[in-house]
């Protein structure tokens, strides 16, 4: 294959096979500031790091000091929107085949614009290989570094920044791949790397391993031996050969010995006694299949009782398995599973890494930006140029597996903050945000791709909408139409490919598809129109309010908050009965001390936070309840942004002396000011994450169900309302 430099050069011709253009394969090129490389027998694994201008939307607040009433304003937006250009960092990890290495150099070559790279990191055996070719090709000098210390760096980056990262792979399971929760402590793990042999690394700290053992019976036994057995030289045709085999016509089980189980020493008749151990006595010829399925038994299970072994030696129930002889195969992590599984009973889980091929790439890439840190920033997956896990099953979108073993692609895009866990979770390496995990429920998974892909065409207008004034606009809006269909058709052949699969996930992609082609937020016009709109009747409802007696008071604030949160579908009411209803359990609360400090997470724009949210924590702040409100950071459907809540706050602080009291950064607040009380508003931040959350504090999730299938699976109907007050088991009897 030859990689084409663009369309005004014609030194190279574009292989067929490959669906995707040079450009979409080696992106930002003109932006690379620096680059690592990882080469192995048959695979090379690029990274760069690139700078990434893209449009995001700003809010501005309008003067309105001169004007002290709310009249004197009347019909002067609130804010204005701009959208200007910023820069972020983001990260490219780029996996071929060796073949096509030197094109890719040469493509490379061609795009970099006045880097000020001087060096290339390097690691892997090939690094030797093709040291004068690259620094031929590139002009850089190679600088080679430890491939051990590189792939434990790697993998500690992926498992602290890729959420849903490890994964138990269970071949039979309407599921394939069971995602683990990405936990604050990573360490200490056992790491089996299984190249051509095997070493076990004891990883204790970001900078602090050993190797505390080895085997030489690994990937290239299989292979050697396989090629020997079989005459084939390819590894994976070996792995697809062992695929269709049947080991048991070449291995001897126990029930070949003694007709049966060997109950008293619990050995089961299907247990292999000796691997090849037919070959020995029976006078016939054994298949290629037959013969490679037991081979890999052989290995793996080898393999596997090691791990077992080191894992018991140094009390370690956390083992990831990673190296050229997985490569996300399922025939063989299925019989490193079954191993593990076997020596440990049950005790110790096989895990492994969707982004196992690029650890030392990651590693040497981090080993040469330790000037620039990266470790004290948060890194994003993003979904919009990054190639998902795939099953390497027949029946599984064959074109795309056929390109992925070609060419595969990770993205990760620096996050503004560094993200840390709420302090007050009960147990953070519990914490699982999201409610139904799509890609082990069938029926929801078709359920919600369907709506995606129903609501798309509305998306496409409101992004056009949203920026009327750029002729251009359409013609983006096309291309993020055709780029999140393609996410949509991936994940309904492949839900695993970005990890678990949730609504939230689905939410994220198309958001990183929007980003892409700058559309930050579509719904910024029509926020700012309902922000208006709310706050002209804000002082209204409040006096309205003040007019109830308490009780009255307390349940039409409810209801105003529930009101709010259901108004941008067009309801105008709720059904009864109540869902999930804990509301006379919270009326007693109330009439108890006031809370120290509530943390509020608010949802959409308009009538929901300036006539739901605000009248309800006003309450609390006259109560004697300091309030912190949260808000996302970046838009997200009509969520209100925390810059726009900011100008929204600072409006009503003008107009309503109580609002003074509120306080709108979450930080640290949260554990300095005793944080008692957390309220969790809306469907997307109460039902679809957080519905089973538990919290260190008291707690009051609230949301109408504005989705029927969503709440006939509940249990309830369409505007059911969860008005769910939790109290953790601590906390009883305190008030």
């Amino acid at each position: 294959m030859a990689l084409s430099g663009g369309a005004d050069r014609g030194s190279h011709s574009m292989d067929k096979s490959i669906t995707l253009p040079p450009d979409e394969i080696f992106r930002n090129l003109e932006n690379a500031k620096r680059f690592a490389i990882d080469i192995g027998g048959s695979l090379t694994k690029l990274a760069y790091y690139s700078t990434v201008q893209h449009k995001v939307a700003k809010v501005r607040s309008f003067d309105h000091s001169a004007k002290v009433s709310l009249q004197e304003t009347d019909g002067d937006p609130l804010y204005e929107i701009s959208v200007q250009e910023e820069i972020t960092a983001r990260l490219h990890f780029i996996k071929f085949e060796n073949a096509y290495i030197e094109t890719c150099l040469d493509f490379i070559k061609d795009h970099l614009v006045n880097t000020e790279t001087k060096v290339i990191k390097a690691t892997g055996g090939g690094a030797y290989k093709f040291k004068d070719l690259i620094e031929k090709k590139l002009k850089l000098k190679v600088d080679k570094e430890d491939e051990m210390t590189c792939l434990i760096k790697g993998c500690n980056f992926v498992l602290k920044n890729i959420p849903h990262e490890a994964f138990v792979y269970a071949k039979h399971a309407d599921s394939e791949f069971r995602f683990q929760n990405t936990h604050p402590d990573i360490f200490p793990y056992l790491l089996i790397n299984i190249g051509s042999g095997v070493s076990i690394v004891k990883v204790e700290a970001e900078d602090k391993f050993e190797r505390i053992g080895g085997s030489s019976i690994g990937g290239g036994t299989f292979w050697g031996l396989g090629a020997l057995l079989t005459k084939t030289k390819r590894f994976d045709e070996l792995l697809q050969l062992a695929s269709k085999g049947q080991h048991t016509n070449v291995d001897m089980l126990v029930k070949d010995i003694y007709g049966g189980a060997y109950g008293s020493l619990g050995l089961t008749g299907d247990l292999i006694a000796s691997s090849f151990g037919k070959s020995a006595t029976t006078d016939k010829e054994f298949s290629k299949e037959d013969m490679a399925k037991s081979l890999l038994h052989m290995i793996s299970n080898d393999i596997g009782q090691l791990a077992c072994l080191y894992a018991k030696l140094h009390n370690l129930t956390r083992v990831y398995f990673g190296g050229f002889f997985i490569r996300g195969h399922p025939v063989t992590m299925h019989t490193i599973t079954y191993s593990i599984n076997f020596f440990t009973k049950g005790e110790v889980q096989a895990l492994f890494l969707r982004h196992e091929g690029y650890l030392g790439a990651i590693g040497a890439f981090l080993k040469g930006a330790e000037e620039d840190n990266p470790n004290q920033y948060s890194w994003g997956e993003n979904y919009a140029g990054s190639s998902g896990l795939m099953s390497v099953s027949p029946d599984l979108n064959p074109v795309q597996r056929a390109r992925s073993g070609t060419f595969d692609m990770l993205e990760m895009d620096r996050l503004e903050r560094q993200l840390v866990n709420l302090p007050l979770l009960q147990d953070p390496t519990s914490y699982i945000p999201d409610t139904v995990d799509l890609t082990e429920d069938a029926l929801a998974r078709e359920y919600w791709l369907y709506c995606f892909e129903e609501a798309l065409d509305g998306v496409v207008k409101r992004a056009i909408a949203s920026q009327k004034d750029q002729p251009e606009a359409a013609e983006r809006a096309e291309k993020f139409r055709q780029k999140y269909c393609h996410k949509l058709q991936t994940l309904r052949h492949q839900p695993f490919a970005y990890g678990s699969l949730t609504v939230r996930s689905l939410l994220d992609t198309r958001e990183h598809c929007l980003n892409e082609f700058n559309f930050p937020d579509p719904y910024s016009k029509i926020k700012q129109k309902e922000n208006d709109m709310a706050l002209k009747y804000y002082l209204k409802v409040v006096k309205s309010f003040e007019e109830l007696s308490w009780e009255q008071r307390q349940f039409t604030l409810v209801k105003g908050l529930l009101a709010g949160n259901v108004f941008d579908w067009g309801a105008k009411a709720v059904s009864e009965p109540w869902l999930v209803d804990a509301y006379n359990q919270w009326i007693e609360r109330l009439k108890g001390p006031p809370h120290k400090c509530a943390l509020f997470f608010v949802d959409n724009s308009g009538i929901d936070i300036i006539l739901g949210v605000f009248p309800f924590i006003r309450e609390l702040l006259i109560r004697g309840t300091e309030v912190v409100l949260a808000s996302n950071s970046g838009p997200a459907l009509n969520d209100v942004t925390n810059s726009e809540l900011q100008i929204l706050t600072e409006r009503i602080a003008a107009m309503d002396p109580v609002i003074h009291r509120l306080d709108k950064v979450l930080a640290t607040v949260v554990r300095e000011r005793g944080t008692d009380l957390v309220i969790i508003e809306g469907m997307g931040r109460a039902i679809h994450t957080n519905y089973y959350a538990m919290l260190s504090c008291e707690s009051l999730k609230l949301a109408v169900i504005k989705n029927s299938w969503l709440a006939e699976r509940l249990g309830g109907k369409i505007f059911s309302v969860v008005f769910k007050y939790e109290v953790p088991s601590k906390a009883q009897g305190q008030h």
